[in-house]
């Protein structure tokens, strides 16, 4: 059934080509990392084949040890031998110490052991959740290699980080059918997430089938909710790999489709219709009825019904309180309950519904909004405005949760979320400025394409031997910034993440004037500001003690809506879902980025081989209609140049459009892209590494391979774009990409024999790179950045 091989390191077809040895995190293709691994010094592995035995012991795992075995013949293409009883020998052996019931709960012992040595695979958990995850780790260590499929010989002691990992899908915004809820459910079990969020009420849509108040999915679904059946399968199914459910019922905002359901429930009488645009609406619950608590009370009484979770989350965010204000009965009963403000009102809802929960055994989840000292430590809090709101809560011994940072919906870098840490962490001096520094301040005002402008001011001192700076960003702490780079001598860029994504300024400084542009993401932000007299005060971060800090249970991945339709979920959540995962499994110092990126790569594949993830299905699809019977091929290269723009801006311009809408398709090309360029990713490194290095033949011949590639595709997509009307718009984008190909080209061989270029001629690449880095139809051509690398390098100092 199996049988021992042994051989090194370097030689071992297990092992992905080109990992560098990394600390803590290693070599192996594993996401999260695990809390402990080890190795044996003579390097083995244990060879399979299709006989292999499956035992299990101490609890009933129902179909878990079936979707092993098939999992495990997907990933090796085998036809398994049947296996008719206990294997006297097993190949792989469960031992569970004991039984629990199936349904997880929020302290579930999910802790596990997995030994591969000479005699076999030995799994041992407390509990099935640790064996539950302990089978995903043994099934991403099976690697086919040149000679065999084998795994190799490791130790590995694990268990989370935190408690709580989660990924919210909204299906309230768009809805999503029931089997690609179940499929994220099963990419969830596959990273280790142990918490789905089922956001299933906004002001677009009501999913939940309610038998006391029917008219809500009669009247506010289009025809589109889950039946309680439906419902209770999706619990059975999450719990079977170890999963959580918490639904959401949003009050008392958010609340469009009760109001068209119910308007007595509300704050003003309407008349209200199915409300189809985004953004924070007015309607809200009237918290001065007592048929409002009827209301609530009835409609968790239906969600205890199905959902066993001891938690229950009731939204509470983004509160429009232009009804309350304008209504008299309520503002009368403010005054007549001695509450302040609108926020007073909200705790006084909040209070209440904690009561219902109470009667109902279950705790409540709520968004930042619900904070109020006036409500019991026993809630938790989920953070969307960020660490220092989170870290408040922990502070004043609220437990709570983060998701600023984990917002998948947003094209952000896998990079950016990695370095999201849930713990607050402070300045550690940086904005300390001694005698012997030197420190020059200046205000920014970025305007965005919708709401008020982005303001503030960044701060960068010269200390003896480097540069440090941090920047305050109005109304918020101040933030550490780093890369701090002078371009030239009036040139300067640095990096910071923030809530817009991963932030680097690009700024030039003449007679006390600051322009330039803030690079939110990949999307270029025009900015203007001036120099300060001196260094303006700011808000330190709330950073919790390390007693406090048990008060962090953990995040959530966020899949908001407004741009995600079930034919490209997959796309959106994967495989930057296991990155997100890794942050809250794993420790603290598994950071480094390139590791992250090599591993993610062989989790790409092997998720959407064993675990049938499709983020890669998905895009293939959207590219075959949009090549309306042509080759896809010259679109899968044309995205390699490309990335959709991030930050809010596809919504923005989407607003500015008119388009801001449920119904707007989300069909262009930009919805069947990736988060970010893989192959962009690679040209910044070997653009770094051919600056770093003129003779570096292989970074040099592999950006001529790719920018050759771009060029002779352009032919081929232009075919397309004028065959659709739907890639009619990146037609111009096929364009510059194709001249992008032809400058990377020349800059590359420039680059490798040291040449430089006159301040005209550079100044003229610098207008042509600036014009292509600018958003066209909601995509932005990412290889502009290894360009301007290039480009650089050839200055005349």
């Amino acid at each position: 059934m199996f049988k021992t091989v042994r051989y090194s390191v370097l030689t071992t077809g297990l092992l992905l080509s080109g990992f560098a040895l990394a600390t803590p995190a290693g070599d192996l293709p594993l996401m999260p990392w695990p809390a402990q691994l080890e190795r044996p010094a003579t390097q083995g592995a244990l060879v399979l084949n299709n006989q292999l035995t499956i035992n299990l012991r101490g609890d009933d795992l129902g179909e878990a040890v079936t979707r092993l075995r098939e999992r495990i013949s997907r990933q090796t293409g085998w036809e398994m031998m049947p296996q008719n009883g206990p294997a006297k020998t097993p190949t792989i052996d469960i031992i569970i110490a004991r039984k629990v019931p199936a349904v997880p709960r929020p302290d579930s012992d999910e802790s596990y052991k997995l030994v591969v040595n000479e005699s076999g695979v030995k799994l041992t958990a407390n509990t099935r959740f640790g064996a539950l995850h302990g089978m995903e780790t043994l099934l991403q260590l099976i690697q086919n290699g040149p000679d065999n499929t084998a795994i190799p010989y490791v130790t590995i002691d694990d268990a989370p980080r935190f408690p709580w990992r989660g990924v919210l899908l909204d299906s309230a915004r768009h809805f999503l059918p029931i089997e690609d809820i179940k499929r994220q459910l099963d990419g969830m079990a596959a990273a280790k997430l142990n918490v789905f969020h089922w956001h299933l009420s906004d002001d677009q849509g009501w999913r939940f089938a309610s038998t006391r108040y029917p008219k809500l999915q009669q009247l506010a679904s289009d025809g589109k909710f889950y039946t309680p059946a439906q419902m209770k399968d999706i619990v059975r199914y999450a719990a079977d790999r170890g999963i959580r459910v918490v639904p959401e019922i949003d009050m008392p905002g958010h609340a469009s489709a009760i109001a068209v359901a119910y308007p007595e429930l509300m704050s003003a009488p309407g008349p209200y219709e199915m409300e189809r645009h985004w953004g924070v609406l007015k309607p809200v619950l009237d918290p001065t009825k007592d048929a409002t608590y009827s209301f609530a009370d009835a409609i968790i009484g239906e969600l205890t019904a199905i959902f066993p979770d001891p938690y229950l989350h009731i939204g509470g965010d983004e509160v429009d309180d232009t009804q309350w204000k304008t209504n008299p009965a309520i503002q009368k009963f403010m005054q007549d309950n001695k509450l302040a403000d609108s926020h007073a009102l909200q705790a006084y809802f909040n209070r209440k519904l904690e009561t219902i929960l109470e009667k109902h055994h279950r705790q409540m989840v709520g968004w930042d909004e619900i904070y109020h000292p006036d409500l019991p430590k026993s809630i938790l809090i989920q953070s969307w405005q960020g660490q220092d709101a989170l870290g408040e809560a922990a502070k004043n011994g609220y437990k709570g949760i983060l998701s600023t940072g984990f917002y998948l919906d947003q094209p952000q870098s896998a990079a950016y979320h990695y370095r999201n840490e849930i713990v607050p962490q402070g300045l550690n001096g940086v904005d300390n400025i001694s005698d012997a520094d030197s420190a020059q301040s200046w205000t920014f005002s970025m305007p965005r394409l919708k709401g008020s402008p982005v303001e503030g001011s960044f701060t960068l001192v010269k200390g003896s031997q480097e540069w440090r700076g941090f920047i305050d960003f109005k109304g918020k702490s101040r933030r550490a910034v780093g890369d701090i780079e002078w371009l030239s001598p009036d040139q300067v860029t640095f990096t910071v993440d923030t809530w817009m994504g991963e932030t680097r300024p690009v700024l030039s400084i003449h007679d006390d004037r600051l322009k330039g542009y803030f690079l939110v993401g990949n999307v270029r932000y025009p900015i203007t500001g001036e120099r300060l007299d001196d260094v303006p005060p700011g808000i330190q971060p709330v950073v919790p003690d390390e007693a406090q800090q048990k008060n962090l249970l953990g995040g959530e991945a966020a899949l908001w809506a407004e741009n995600i339709v079930a034919p490209v979920l997959d796309i959106r959540l994967w495989p930057r879902g296991f990155v997100v995962a890794e942050r809250l499994w794993s420790a603290k110092d598994v950071n480094d980025t390139d590791n992250m990126y090599q591993r993610l790569q062989a989790i790409d594949g092997w998720s959407t081989v064993s675990v049938g993830l499709q983020q890669h299905t998905q895009q293939r699809v959207q590219f075959t209609r949009l090549a309306n019977g042509g080759n896809t091929l010259p679109l899968q290269i044309l995205a390699q140049a490309i990335e959709p723009a991030q930050y809010y801006t596809r919504q923005h311009l989407k607003f500015q459009a008119g388009n801001y809408h449920q119904f707007e398709p989300l069909n262009r090309f930009a919805d069947a892209l990736p988060a970010e360029s893989n192959t962009v990713r690679h040209l910044n490194e070997w653009a770094d590494n051919l600056v770093s290095d003129a003779e570096d033949n292989e970074s040099a011949d592999a950006l001529r391979h790719v920018f050759t590639r771009w060029q002779n595709n352009t032919a081929d997509v232009l075919l397309l774009t004028d065959g659709n009307y739907q890639l009619s718009a990146i037609k111009p984008v096929a364009l510059q990409v194709d001249k992008l190909a032809a400058l990377g080209l020349r800059l590359t061989d420039l680059v490798a024999r040291q040449g430089t270029l006159d301040d005209k001629e550079y100044a003229s690449i610098q207008t042509q790179l600036d014009e292509a880095a600018k958003t066209q139809d909601e995509v932005v051509i990412a290889a502009v950045t290894p360009l301007e690398t290039l480009l650089r390098a050839t200055r005349i100092e």
